[in-house]
């Protein structure tokens, strides 16, 4: 799975063969179960994750005891809890995998050893964490600027890698809509791709 990594990070800066197995040695491949905690909320995250594998959430519970889906990230995602990594605060999100999920792990010990030894990593792979949680943050926010049903809608068509993998209370709560909408609207799109011929 390290393979996976190193192939990613070239996408954005071609990486010596040496520095490749660096990275490679640093990073402990680890295998999740569906509905398990890869961070369980209220202490300091301290791992970074890569996802080889499956899909991660990021979540909070709330006072009245529901849980809302901050994120869903999917395969070639960096997943930590960025405050709390950067700052060693306690974070109440928790990051839960909703299917078996397989990742590349790092501590944040090992990662600034690494970061000392090559220095360019850090730019490279804060860029990217960076870059993602912005291109997160607009898509929700754009979501939930939307009528409920238009969200749905513009949900499988941004993302439907992830769209069709989540469970139904899952996307409702990223959303910010009931699982009675979401599971009308899936109807309806499974409705429209059996006409089509389609098959999910």
């Amino acid at each position: 799975m390290s393979n996976q990594l190193i192939s990613f990070l070239q996408l954005y800066k071609s990486l010596p063969e040496a520095d490749q197995e660096l990275i490679s040695a640093e990073f402990e491949s680890k295998t999740f179960p569906e509905g398990s905690y890869l961070f369980e909320g209220m202490k300091v995250c301290s791992e970074l994750f890569f996802i080889c594998d499956g899909i991660l959430r990021i979540l909070v519970q709330q006072k009245e005891g529901k849980e809302q889906t901050r994120y869903l990230l999917s395969e070639d995602q960096f997943c930590t809890l960025l405050n709390s990594f950067n700052h060693e605060a306690p974070a109440p999100e928790q990051i839960q995998a909703l299917c078996n999920v397989q990742v590349l792990v790092i501590s944040k010990k090992n990662l600034i050893s690494l970061y000392q030894r090559l220095p360019y990593l850090k730019v490279l792979i804060d860029e990217i964490i960076q870059r993602s949680l912005m291109e997160k943050n607009q898509i929700r926010n754009a979501y939930l600027e939307m009528e409920p049903p238009l969200r749905y809608e513009e949900f499988i068509n941004d993302q439907p890698d992830i769209a069709l993998r989540v469970p139904l209370n899952d996307v409702a709560s990223y959303l910010g809509v009931s699982p009675q909408l979401i599971n009308r609207l899936r109807k309806q799109v499974d409705e429209q791709a059996s006409d089509q011929g389609i098959e999910f």
